[in-house]
């Protein structure tokens, strides 16, 4: 028994021994450029348009699959093209919150703001010039989720 009470206890102090030392090789290292803010990346000016989505009960999973398969190559395209700085989409695990889905376009100024509809309409012409296919997936997206707010806000650095 106290033989398996100090192999226990060896255990324990050789895992916390590797926990500190990935921790400080960790804290040793520079930060990588992604998790640093850049002037260039988020300008002094930039605002924010902040959709709050909310998916329809039992179709979270499909309006997931919805925002990956076809609002986020439109983002990605409209990006390319100067739309915005950056986007992100945030879900909500709580099924009790006001919204399940927040998604944070970040541009550089004003400017860039009056123009976003616009620029995502473009490249969602670029990439689906059917019309007929673009009625069908804006119809679909009205059976997947509710529009629970909006908000444009200014970025503090």
């Amino acid at each position: 028994m106290l033989f398996l009470r100090k192999e226990k206890t060896m255990a324990k102090f050789v895992f916390l021994a590797a926990l500190i030392l990935v921790i400080a090789s960790q804290a040793r290292q520079a930060p990588s450029p992604a998790a640093q803010p850049s002037a260039e990346r988020v300008p002094a000016a930039a605002v924010a348009e902040v959709y709050f989505w909310k998916a329809k009960p039992g179709k979270l999973d499909d309006y997931n699959r919805y925002i990956r398969e076809f609002a986020e190559p439109i983002d990605t395209d409209a990006g390319r093209h100067g739309a915005f700085v950056t986007v992100t989409t945030y879900v909500n695990p709580r099924a009790e919150a006001p919204w399940t889905h927040m998604r944070v376009f970040v541009l550089k100024d004003r400017a860039q703001q009056a123009g976003l509809s616009a620029a995502l309409d473009a490249a969602k012409l670029r990439l689906h010039p059917d019309e007929a296919e673009r009625t069908r997936m804006a119809a679909y997206s009205e059976t997947l989720r509710d529009l629970a707010g909006h908000e444009t806000l200014d970025v503090l650095h």
